[in-house]
């Protein structure tokens, strides 16, 4: 009964395949947009695709038998059939993809034996959907797509069919035939890995199959629908500068949009005194007489020696420019910086334009302070000048005894208050207390980079959390450096990657707690910048936190106390230069972990605790 269903529908899918083909033929007679150069202009909105289809499974079920013993079951013959898709694109490229197929046992006869050879009365229905990406051109559509589905697939002899997870990657070459008008193709083929699961239940044949599939098909590609072409291309002219005297030049630039950057784009210009090509043109202005001109710019889009297949597409545009009468000379006059402290100096720049490019002199006067330079720049000096604005005027003349004047603000600020951090800050910078963090040997591991902070070390770094979110309400540009550390054990690329991990998992928690991961900046030194004996020695020695006679018993384990000491994450306030300290946490409930030269041993799931 099964294979019948199956059977049917592998017809089903032939006969949807045929059945599409009038419609494709008679799409040849229907209204189509305008004429399009290739393939790689026109983007079908619907692609629904009908074909045949082959595939070749690899899996194993070890069936239980009636005496206890297992057989294996083993997919591998190869399964004939139909695959259905339907995909619909949102642009040129990418679309959305849904795809049926049904594929049954091929001529292979089972041996009675159960030892891996099928009878031709099973087979894989499948399907699923995702997302497809294609590259349309002239003659060929390449596509690639991921999808996510179901898969109903038969077990073992005597167990009925069961659903199960299908993941399906692949993709595939659509020929592109012209003689359709852009509404059939056919797929040259789609090869695709798929990945299968089915859990077939307890019982006398139950068991697990995780099926490796490759599958391969071809057939029809039905179009429907358009993706809208691109609008034609549009341009605009300006002209720089819009106001010119005889003589000056007048340069024009041509804007274009729209354009493909796959065709030619030729532009053209035309106007009184007019020369160039490409996006830009020059007008020369020596003869004109004053009054308005009208430059002309155009564009077109084609490929030579295609014009019957896709005409030249054109646009026009056209700017003015004015040449007019000599006039007196303007100037502008302008301060950097616009606002001073007493005592300091700004630099004034007069920029003088005579319309008949007569040579110029300049002066500068200033209503308080002074003012000494020469030619187009002076400086304003503030000495004496009493705090608020102070007008600075610019002066300019043509050798006509033509003038013109113009004047720029100067602020003299109040003095500055006394320099030197808040009392806040000061307060804040003496609690803010830095301790470096420790780690147990070779933690937090790559597959668990979330692990690695024992109760202690957390309970440092929400201190310091607490503190330094105080800190940037005072001073937001305060950062903290996280520089990571290991012991000398190891390779180099190890312990490199071994103290990034550390800086990245202090830094996590940090940010839990509210820290802006803006305001922290990370380091990993690996190997290097070890302390050496001697400094562990006198950092132990400086510990306050245990008794002279503790302290004897950490040095007699001293090449232990070195590597747990190296196994760190070092913290600086940057804006200060405070560095952490890094005295041994010694008394912490957790220190035997810390100390501990081997790497902790993770307790499997489900495990019951030792006492």
């Amino acid at each position: 009964m099964r294979l019948e269903k199956l059977k049917s529908l592998s017809r089903t899918l032939a006969i949807t395949c045929l059945a599409f083909t009038p419609f494709a033929l008679a799409a040849q007679d229907a209204p189509t947009p305008a004429p399009k150069a290739n393939q790689g202009d026109y983007a079908s909105r619907w692609d629904i695709f009908a074909g045949y289809s082959y595939l070749a499974p690899k899996g194993t079920v070890n069936v239980p038998q009636g005496n206890g013993t297992t057989l294996p079951y083993n997919y591998n013959a190869v399964n004939v059939g139909g695959l259905f898709s339907v995909a619909r694109y949102f642009n040129k490229y990418v679309g959305a993809q849904a795809e049926f197929g049904v594929h049954e046992w091929g001529d292979a006869s089972s041996d009675g034996s159960n030892n891996g050879t099928r009878g031709n009365d099973d087979g894989f229905l499948t399907g699923s959907g995702g997302i497809i990406f294609r590259y349309p051109t002239a003659d060929i559509t390449p596509f690639v797509h991921g999808l996510v589905g179901g898969a109903l697939i038969n077990g073992p002899d005597k167990n009925p069919n069961t659903w199960g997870p299908d993941l399906t990657v692949g993709g595939g070459l659509d020929y592109e035939t012209p003689f359709f008008n852009h509404h059939l193709a056919i797929r040259v083929f789609q090869a695709d890995y798929s990945y299968m699961h089915a859990d077939f239940g307890p019982g006398l044949n139950g068991g697990r199959a995780n099926i490796n599939a490759a599958r391969l098909s071809g057939g029809l590609v039905f179009h429907a629908g358009s993706i809208a072409p691109p609008p034609p291309p549009t341009i605009a002219c300006s002209a720089s500068p819009t106001t010119v005297f005889p003589g000056d030049p007048v340069t024009v630039t041509a804007t274009a949009t729209g354009l493909n950057p796959k065709e030619n784009a030729i532009y053209t210009w035309s106007g009184d005194g007019v020369t160039g090509s490409g996006t830009t043109a020059t007008v020369a202005t020596g003869s004109l007489a004053p009054g308005t001109y009208t430059v002309k710019c155009g564009v077109k889009e084609g490929k030579p020696g295609r014009e019957g297949l896709k005409p030249w597409q054109v646009a026009d545009g056209s700017t003015t420019f004015i040449v007019k009468d000599f006039e007196p000379p303007t100037v502008s006059c302008s301060a950097n910086p616009t606002s001073i402290n007493p005592g300091d100096s700004s630099a004034i720049t007069a920029t003088g334009v005579s319309p008949q490019n007569r040579p110029l002199t300049y002066s500068f006067s200033a209503a308080s302070g002074n003012v000494t330079g020469s030619g187009a720049t002076a400086t304003f000096n503030s000495t004496g000048a009493p705090s608020g604005s102070v007008d600075i005027t610019c002066n300019v003349a043509d050798d006509k005894g033509h003038s013109a004047t113009s004047t720029a603000a100067v602020t003299i600020l109040p003095p500055p208050p006394p320099p030197g951090p808040s009392p806040e800050q000061i307060r804040l910078e003496a609690r803010l207390a830095l301790h470096s963090v420790f780690f147990p040997t070779a933690q937090p591991r790559a597959a668990h980079p979330e692990g690695g902070l024992v109760p202690s070390q957390q309970g440092t770094l929400t201190t310091l959390a607490t503190d330094f979110k105080s800190y940037l309400a005072i001073k937001p540009e305060g950062h903290l450096t996280l520089t990571g550390h290991a012991d000398v054990r190891g390779s180099v690329e190890y312990n490199q990657a071994l103290t990034e991990r550390r800086v990245a998992r202090v830094k996590a928690f940090l940010v839990e707690q509210g820290v802006p991961e803006g305001s922290i900046d990370t380091r990993a030194v690996g190997k290097e910048q070890q302390l050496s004996v001697d400094q562990v020695k006198a950092l132990v020695s400086e510990n306050t936190e245990i008794s002279d006679a503790d302290k004897k018993k950490v040095l007699r384990r001293l090449q232990v106390i070195v590597l747990a000491q190296n196994r760190r994450v070092d913290v600086t306030l940057s804006n200060t230069g405070q560095q952490s300290v890094q005295l041994y946490p010694f008394n912490a409930a957790d220190s035997m972990t810390l100390l501990s030269e081997k790497a902790p041993t993770p307790r499997k799931k489900g495990a019951a605790k030792k006492p």
